[in-house]
């Protein structure tokens, strides 16, 4: 599934990534496009972690998830409130965090620290669509 941020309004986002499964679906589907690699020993094999939509290596039996190595890694806030975040934030890189804030209901603080490793991934990326595209 690939979908562009210019495709779809704020509703329709809400209504794709509504459920914690759909944006972990979305992110492992993104994640391992090109197949799965174990960053310890370089198998391509892998069977089902033990959370949902995570991959672990069969020789190692290293388990990674699908939001580690990403922006939402370690994010203590649920994946849907973070990619309305990261939506919001490619919809309108200039937003402020305080807006953020009043929109989503999280400390101020909390926005802030994953717009700024939003920001951080598209400056080093250099496209506004870097999680949402192709």
């Amino acid at each position: 599934m690939i979908l562009s941020i210019k495709q779809l309004d704020i509703n329709e986002f809400g209504g794709v990534f509504s459920e914690p499964e759909e944006c972990l679906k979305f992110l492992a589907d993104k994640k391992w496009a090109n197949g799965f690699v174990c960053r310890s020993c370089g198998n391509t094999n892998y069977c089902k972690g033990k959370t949902q939509f995570s991959r672990r290596c069969t020789r190692c039996k290293r388990e990674e998830s699908a939001t580690a190595h990403t922006i939402f890694h370690r994010c203590h806030i649920p994946i849907t409130e973070a990619f309305r975040i990261v939506y919001l934030v490619c919809s309108d890189p200039s937003v402020s965090t305080y807006e953020l804030s009043r929109q989503i209901e999280l400390r101020q603080m909390t926005c802030w620290k994953l717009k700024t490793r939003l920001m951080e991934c598209i400056k080093s990326k250099g496209e506004v669509d870097v999680l949402f595209t192709g």
